[in-house]
């Protein structure tokens, strides 16, 4: 793995970001857009997956998370301007340095969790750079309950600034996450199955931290965003879309959700639209017991689609 780093369209801060190289020929590029409180190096067995059968896998650390920080004390919050836009500048910057690197190849994105409903925008914008879209982790929310969720993130910042940590925005955000995960051994059980996946994330320093009111802010307005009727009819109609998740994650529903977000491409006339939920599995299915089926069924999608690059 290769570390880089670039500026940031915030003015003033610098992103991180990692490429993994494949020894040989590169046969085509894998884009990652990571979830919320964690970061890009967290996909380093599923990038150097991919790079064994030849592909270029990058993703960067966004504001507020990873080695995109300026201080801890940043961590949870993108920027002063609370722009979803910026996060989508410090995506596209880091595609075009790459693509520049890989002219003619085919190029993928993938966005998981958070990272998915910034992909759902990303490819309303810029879908025609991709040979496919991997779709992961996602879900589905309403205006009406993205409207109030963001108005009681700007009351809350309206009397404890951007810079706070609410308890109770991140309990009526996540609080139901652990309903069906019965008893609980930590607030993090219905990330994974997986226990050892669950220890890692708890003791790591860049995950799972309390999120700002700023970040509050970006998170339900790229979700309110990507779930919106205009952006999903900007998506390329010839863009194949594939949506993945585990059937038992809250974040879609229990499949629900991610059912529905498909169903709201196939309306749109996107023609490739395919959907796989992976049994008992919950939301980090790079991370689960599924992982090595989930990482099968990608290079499936991406091999059946790279032959015919965008350039």
């Amino acid at each position: 793995m290769k570390d880089i780093f670039y500026p940031s369209h915030d003015g003033q801060t610098t992103i991180h970001a990692c490429i993994w190289r494949p020894e040989g020929e590169i046969k085509g590029v894998v884009q990652i857009i990571h979830g919320m409180t964690e970061y890009a190096g967290r996909y380093a067995p599923f990038a150097e997956f991919l790079n064994k059968h030849g592909y270029l896998v990058c993703a960067e650390d966004h504001l507020g998370h990873g080695k995109s920080v300026l201080s801890e004390n940043e961590l949870g919050y993108f920027n002063k301007q609370r722009s979803t836009s910026i996060v989508i500048e410090d995506i596209r910057a880091l595609q075009l340095a790459v693509k520049k690197q890989t002219e003619g190849k085919p190029y993928f994105i993938l966005g998981h969790s958070m990272g998915s409903f910034f992909c759902r925008k990303y490819i309303s914008l810029f879908g025609k750079d991709f040979d496919g879209a991997i779709i992961m982790g996602t879900g589905f929310k309403s205006g009406f309950t993205l409207n109030s969720a963001l108005s009681v993130v700007r009351l809350n910042a309206l009397f404890c600034g951007w810079h706070n940590r609410s308890k109770l925005i991140k309990k009526l955000a996540f609080g139901s996450y652990n309903n069906k995960f019965k008893p609980p051994k930590t607030e993090n059980d219905w990330l994974s199955k997986d226990e050892g996946n669950i220890t890692a994330y708890n003791a790591d320093p860049l995950c799972g931290f309390s999120f700002t009111n700023n970040g509050y802010n970006i998170l339900f307005n790229i979700i309110k965003q990507a779930c919106s009727k205009k952006t999903i009819e900007a998506v390329p109609k010839d863009l194949p879309v594939y949506f993945v998740a585990g059937a038992d994650d809250p974040v879609g529903d229990y499949g629900k959700g991610v059912k529905k977000a498909a169903e709201k491409f196939e309306e749109a006339d996107i023609a490739d639209v395919s959907v796989k939920l992976y049994d008992g599995a919950r939301h980090e299915i790079l991370n689960d017991f599924c992982k090595d089926e989930v990482c099968a069924d990608v290079l499936e999608f991406i091999e059946k689609h790279s032959g015919s690059a965008n350039g």
